[in-house]
């Protein structure tokens, strides 16, 4: 089956991210889809396995593989999670409402960790494009920003909220480059040490609830391999014999 394919017949959860699903776009702002699709069961008896994930078909599309994503989920991956939360929701499923029912299942205080040395990797791209080019991209410090925003709140209040909602015109100020990089630097510094101060305290449970999400992945699975029609065997032509030493022998 063609990697296409299973994208456009056995999606079972679309959405759209990035600047429009945080409330930040503007006249000239992509549109990203972001979508889970299950592979059949049957795929994974070959020795050739399904994609974990397929870029495409459409233009800044990608999806992933039910099962590696939900492991990335359990590892508090930021861009999945917030996948999981998206206000824009294009195409949805039973199977994909049961996923997001399980959103409290993936979330813990290891969001924390995950946020914090992604926004730390980013922190040190944007401190270097200010060595070299004397100003960052601001476009991605108003990103990290949105991010360390939403990682304090979440360790706070245990909910995820992607949407800045009256956030939105302060942000956008940054991406035009209309606020001093060094008052950039204090803002993300204080909220840096809210996240570190809100994980100390966080309603979030110290790990993600793993078995509730295994059991969901396969009782998919198996109703997945029910589901399918089994591919003929090729002795199955003999309809009235069975499979004997070298021969078929008449019953």
């Amino acid at each position: 089956m063609q990697p296409e394919a299973l994208v456009r017949d056995h999606t079972i959860y679309a959405c759209v991210m990035g600047s429009r699903a945080f409330g930040l776009a503007t006249d000239g702002s992509d549109t990203d889809r972001r979508g889970v699709f299950l592979a059949p069961t049957a795929l994974y008896w070959r020795f050739e396995k399904p994609p974990t994930h397929v870029e495409g078909p459409a233009e800044e599309q990608f999806s992933w593989e039910l099962e590696r994503f939900c492991a990335l989920a359990l590892r508090a991956n930021p861009n999945i999670l917030e996948c999981l939360h998206s206000p824009l929701v294009e195409h949805i499923d039973d199977t994909g409402r049961e996923l997001l029912s399980l959103r409290d299942a993936f979330l813990s205080r290891q969001v924390h960790d995950t946020f914090a040395r992604y926004a730390l990797a980013q922190r040190k791209k944007l401190d270097a494009d200010v060595r070299t080019h004397g100003a960052p991209r601001w476009k991605h410090a108003m990103h990290l920003l949105r991010l360390l925003t939403s990682c304090r709140d979440l360790l706070r209040t245990g909910e995820l909220t992607i949407d800045v909602g009256e956030a939105r015109e302060r942000l956008l100020t940054v991406k035009r480059g209309e606020v001093p990089w060094p008052e950039v630097e204090s803002w993300m510094t204080r909220l840096a040490a809210e996240t570190d101060e809100a994980a100390a305290r966080s309603p979030l449970p110290p790990e993600p609830d793993r078995a509730r999400v295994e059991d969901f992945l396969v009782r998919t699975r198996r109703a997945s391999a029910l589901r399918e029609p089994r591919e003929p065997y090729p002795y199955d032509e003999v309809v009235q014999g069975v499979v004997h030493d070298r021969g078929v022998r008449q019953r």
